[in-house]
């Protein structure tokens, strides 16, 4: 473990593992790191891959309130300048950050796997206010079975009743993912509100220089087939990439289709002049 000083001060964690470049992982909402060190063993044999908890979670320091994109930004950008990293993936929240980050950071290569964008009001949002009322009324299974049925309506779970729905979160969260994700529920929430509040065309995106892999799973929600399609029309140099068998949480299973995919997109020459600092 490596400590790496924010720009206000704080300390941030970094946990690296394997040789080769360096690629930094931007991790989702309602999680920490933990669940993406699969995914860096299955690339360490070819890059060393850079971990941090983003703030509220796990080592990392509170996050500022109110919580806006600049803190997680300039977070990102210590982790790139410590690691000396023009690569970044960014998985479902962190896409969203890592996307917002480009423009700004000096970043080669971007891959995205389920980035949780909102292009002109193609992020689900009805489930957002019902989640915080559960959960503001003490209700944790009640707001994080309306969230999960709100994000994945795909699902069949979620066309579930209510009432069997909270039941089933009741006994995840006596899991530890299920744990972590209710202790970090209000956070997922406030980053939920967030992505809504940034709703745009993808043209807003349309000074990213980056090279940006939009990737998504074939089995998950599918508006972010329809995200990335817009968004590889806005950027100048993206391309999709849907995967076979893979839903939200595939990045994190680390299954080979997912892994070779993001192994070869970061090892291609770069074709890009990486952006200063501004």
């Amino acid at each position: 473990m490596e400590q790496v000083t924010a720009r206000d001060g704080a300390t941030i964690v970094l946990h690296s593992t394997g040789a080769g470049p360096g690629i930094v992982v931007v991790h989702g909402g309602g999680v920490t790191i933990d669940i993406y060190r699969r995914l860096a063993a299955a690339l360490a044999d070819r890059f060393t891959v850079h971990l941090y908890n983003r703030r509220g979670r796990a080592d990392a320091p509170p996050r500022s309130i109110p919580y806006t994109v600049e803190q997680e930004v300039d977070d990102l950008g210590a982790v790139l300048e410590r690691t000396g990293s023009g690569n970044v993936i960014g998985h479902s929240g962190g896409g969203f950050l890592a996307l917002e980050a480009a423009p700004r950071l000096p970043i080669d290569r971007i891959a995205l796997y389920d980035a949780a964008v909102s292009i002109d009001g193609s992020f689900p949002s009805a489930w957002l206010a019902p989640a915080r009322a559960a959960l503001q009324a003490g209700d944790t299974a009640r707001s994080l079975a309306i969230t999960t049925a709100g994000i994945n309506s795909q699902m069949a779970a979620a066309r579930l009743p209510l009432a069997v729905r909270v039941a089933i979160i009741r006994a995840f969260l006596r899991t530890p993912i299920g744990r972590t994700m209710g202790e970090l529920l209000p956070t997922t929430l406030d980053e939920a509100a967030l992505i809504l509040a940034h709703d745009g065309p993808a043209t807003r995106w349309a000074e990213v220089s980056a090279e940006v892999l939009l990737a998504c799973g074939a089995d998950g929600p599918p508006y972010y087939v329809q995200q990335n399609a817009a968004l590889a029309r806005a950027l100048p140099r993206a391309r999709t990439l849907t995967i076979p068998r893979s839903g939200h949480d595939a990045i994190n299973r680390a299954h080979p289709r997912i892994v070779e995919p993001l192994a070869d997109f970061f090892a291609a020459p770069v074709t890009t002049q990486r952006r200063p600092h501004t």
